[in-house]
């Protein structure tokens, strides 16, 4: 739908922000280990698996799938799968993102709060992806699969959730704030985030409407819109106000 490049909004406390900065190292790490021989089984192992995390529980150990290579505890995926990412295209929808909207949304919490803000984030898209994919929330919405597997054994990966609460919680600081967008592949505009953010959650809801067209894990979306903007109502830094205006010159 469009790319965001870059924000006007400046930092206001943090003098940068060094959590978003590691996030995007770590993921473009782990995305370089993934194309080495070595990592070539990380996703089948790391991934979250809806039948094997729902088979161990949560809280219990590895469920030992037919790809994994490592015993790994099932309920860890829920954090490891969002660092995990399937093509370069992939990577740097969601890196991009998070480089425009995350430094703000860093700003108004803290670095320690907003590192447990995105894991959350992305903890809460894994879930619902988890749950609709095992229990078939997206059977009620008589969605067509599109993949041959089953839907609970399709494996998850990226950080789209985590992102989407970037996002939500963005556009609940900084609605007014101007953001340049590439849209429709090439147009560049400098929009509100209001018209671009809430154009982009509004697809996520509607995607969920319409037969699926490709693996794309909307569930997982709208799971981190959901926890973005609860958890930002209680983790921005007191004084923080929501929906704020530019400031005008006078």
């Amino acid at each position: 739908m469009f790319v965001p490049i870059s924000d006007d909004n400046p930092l206001r406390v943090i003098s940068w922000p060094m959590v978003t900065i590691l996030l995007i190292v770590a993921n473009v790490a782990a995305f370089l280990y993934e194309l080495t021989p070595a990592g070539q089984y990380v996703a089948a192992t790391f991934a979250i698996v809806p039948n094997e995390l729902f088979g161990a529980g949560i809280f219990g150990g590895a469920a030992n799938g037919p790809n994994d290579r490592l015993a790994f505890p099932e309920g860890l995926t829920l954090i490891t799968y969002m660092f995990l990412h399937g093509d370069p295209l992939h990577l740097i929808g969601n890196m991009l993102f998070l480089w425009v909207f995350g430094d703000n949304v860093e700003d108004a919490m803290g670095h320690g709060r907003f590192l447990v803000f995105y894991l959350l984030c992305g903890i809460a898209g894994g879930l619902v992806h988890a749950y609709s994919a095992e229990f078939g929330f997206a059977a009620l919405l008589m969605k067509t699969p599109a993949m041959s597997l089953p839907a609970g054994q399709i494996p998850l990966i990226g950080a789209s959730a985590a992102v989407a609460g970037v996002i939500a919680a963005y556009l609940m600081l900084h609605p007014y704030v101007r953001v340049w967008v590439i849209a429709f592949r090439f147009i560049p505009l400098r929009v509100s985030a209001m018209l671009a953010l809430g154009a982009w959650i509004l697809t996520q809801f509607v995607m969920l409407l319409v037969p699926e067209v490709g693996p794309v894990a909307w569930w997982a979306h709208i799971g981190g819109i959901v926890a973005g903007a609860l958890l930002v109502l209680v983790m921005r830094r007191k004084g923080v106000p929501l929906f704020d205006r530019p400031q005008q010159a006078a």
